[in-house]
């Protein structure tokens, strides 16, 4: 008995000579068994049995850090919300500000081209911001931020850095009216720059066009030429561009012929313009105090007849312009 207990507890490399020998063969058998499994699948079914063992075990030990790695991302994902909220809000802010930086970069663009143009001017001329237009598709009315106080004057022109806009047809304390050239009561006499042919540019009512009519049939004017204003009249200070011809309508047999054109100036874009001051120019009366109590918005939107009615010297019959009936051109005839 105390033999076989004495062997069972006799240990595996015995201290002695031979305990290298021992450990050379356990090596050369470890090389071996790792070859074979390098080149053959033979241990692969031992391989699995004691991975599925073992996977309690190793899910285990893993515990801890799966817990953490929870922990870790719930409050990661926290705070990435919040600071997606948070990056959101600054964007939005950002485009915000961008939008408002383009705005005034566009509205210096306009004041620096109006403000160009006034340097080539020789008149006096007075920045107006507009602060409304008519909503009328009718009614081509805008109106600025000028009135009697800074010397503005019914029948003023009212230009841009492209062109004539309109003129100025009431005048409050602190605003004033203008009536566009493109508005069907408007006319402005203009002379063809190429030859110098003088006629009367009436708004169309379409917002976009100009209309030349009673021109003769022989007149010398062709698609492209330049309008530029005329001194006739002696509202409008000469040379300043009003439209380019763009189509010619002459019906055979007739003896007048009619010139469609488009305004040079920016009609309905930006939101400044110029009013400028002419030596042949004289102020006319003043607004009744009837006129004086209306506020500047009812002043967009009155009435054709009340926005743009023609003085004592305008009215008549309609006629072709001819140098002895100048102010016949400042304000279209009623149809």
């Amino acid at each position: 008995m105390n033999t076989l207990s004495g062997n069972t507890r006799k240990p595996l490399f015995q201290r002695g000579s031979g305990l290298g020998l021992r450990a050379a063969l356990l090596l050369l058998l470890s090389f071996a068994l790792l070859a074979v499994d390098h080149r053959t699948e033979t241990f692969d079914p031992a391989r699995n049995v004691m991975s599925q063992l073992l996977a309690p075990i190793i899910w285990t030990s893993r515990l801890p850090s799966t817990v953490s790695a929870i922990g870790n991302y719930a409050q990661t994902r926290g705070e990435l919300m919040a600071e997606n909220e948070h990056l959101s809000e600054s964007l939005l802010r950002l485009r915000a500000r961008t939008s408002k930086v383009q705005a005034l970069e566009a509205e210096n663009q306009r004041l620096r081209e109006l403000l160009s143009s006034s340097e080539q001017i020789e008149d006096s001329v007075l920045v107006a911001e507009i602060l409304a237009t008519n909503q009328d598709p009718y009614r081509h009315q805008i109106v600025l931020n000028r009135g009697t106080g800074d010397g503005v004057y019914r029948g003023q022109a009212i230009i841009d850095a492209y062109g004539v806009l309109g003129q100025v047809v009431r005048v409050l304390p602190d605003t004033a009216v203008g009536l566009l050239i493109t508005d069907p009561d408007h006319g402005v006499p203009v002379e063809v720059n190429r030859t110098g042919l003088q006629t009367v540019a009436l708004g169309r009512g379409d917002g976009q066009g100009l209309s030349l009519p009673f021109l003769p049939g022989n007149a010398d004017i062709k698609v492209g030429d330049l309008l530029v204003s005329s001194a006739l009249g002696g509202r409008f200070p000469p040379g300043y561009p009003v439209g380019e011809v763009a189509e010619l309508l002459y019906q055979p047999g007739e003896h007048f012929m009619e010139a469609i054109a488009y305004p040079t100036a920016r009609i309905n874009q930006g939101r400044q313009v110029l009013l400028v001051w002419s030596e042949t120019v004289q102020s006319e009366p003043g607004i009744t105090e009837t006129e004086s109590a209306m506020p500047a918005a009812e002043g967009a939107g009155v009435e054709p007849k009340e926005a743009a009615a023609p003085t004592a010297e305008q009215a008549g019959p309609p006629k072709p312009l001819t140098p002895a009936t100048p102010n016949t051109a400042t304000t279209a005839p009623e149809q």
